[in-house]
């Protein structure tokens, strides 16, 4: 059983060449600023959040996380996400063989989901997994980590307590990462959105799931609960990479979309 695609063509594009066309222009970007990639370049880690907006949008906020998640390469890559096409109670595994990019297939850990559904009681509804929160995030995982694996979970009515023990059982395992996917505040003028995305900003910086709820309005928010929760628990320091919104894309300041990545890495 495949994992196949449901928005590539829409969301990111449907031909390799395209896909490694705008990965390497998102890189030409960034390297075009050394000071900024320096920092970037010597960093690591095995947790990232990451946006799932359209690659033209949120494409090269989400490459950088990705970059810096290759510096040392997992061999399996979990991806958690939002449920943005149907609703059901708790948390979807994706219990495929493969999940199809334009880069080419890429295997599931399925012994690994095999585990996680015994040991988590999760079930697997098909329909959860025609995700675009998810999907858009596997070709950058193709494109720059070779030999890996991955899983996708898909969470719509859940709840942070749910999801937490998942993720601070993937990062017990060794050579494990986890990709948290949330964009942040949606259709507000370009002020009241960096007003309103500071507040996840800083709670992520910060590690404070309190101040999660102080307005910050990220629609992948109980997973970035979640992982912040463990982050403190684990002791690991959170750096916020990259922060932009849809406007420096589509030069629309008055219903912008924020979209942000963040690294979680064990502190020095």
């Amino acid at each position: 059983m495949t994992r196949t695609m449901s928005v590539a063509g829409s969301f990111y594009p449907a031909s390799s060449k395209e896909i490694i066309q705008m990965i390497d222009h998102f890189n030409t970007i960034l390297e075009s600023h050394p000071d900024t990639w320096n920092r970037f370049n010597t960093l690591s880690g095995r947790a990232v959040i990451v946006p799932h907006a359209g690659w033209v949008y949120s494409g090269f906020t989400a490459n950088i996380a990705f970059r810096v998640l290759s510096h040392n390469p997992p061999k399996t890559v979990v991806v958690i996400g939002p449920s943005h096409r149907i609703g059901f109670e708790g948390v979807s595994i994706a219990d495929m063989d493969t999940y199809q990019t334009p880069l080419g297939d890429l295997p599931i850990d399925h012994e690994l989901v095999k585990t996680l559904r015994h040991h988590f009681s999760l079930p697997c509804f098909p329909q959860a997994h025609h995700e675009h929160s998810t999907e858009v995030q596997i070709p950058f995982i193709k494109h720059y980590m070779h030999d890996i694996k991955v899983i996708e979970l898909v969470y719509a009515y859940a709840e942070p307590a749910q999801i937490a023990p998942i993720i601070d059982y993937v990062l017990n395992l060794p050579d494990t990462a986890v990709v948290i996917s949330t964009d942040l505040s949606h259709y507000y003028s370009l002020e009241e959105a960096k007003q309103l995305d500071s507040i996840c900003l800083e709670a992520i910086r910060t590690e404070n799931v309190q101040e999660l709820h102080q307005g910050c309005e990220a629609c992948g928010m109980i997973g970035v609960e979640a992982m912040l929760s463990v982050a403190k628990k684990r002791g690991m320091e959170a750096m916020l990479l990259d922060y932009r919104t849809s406007a420096d894309a589509s030069g629309d300041t008055a219903r912008v979309v924020g979209y942000a990545s963040a690294l979680f890495r064990n502190s020095p």
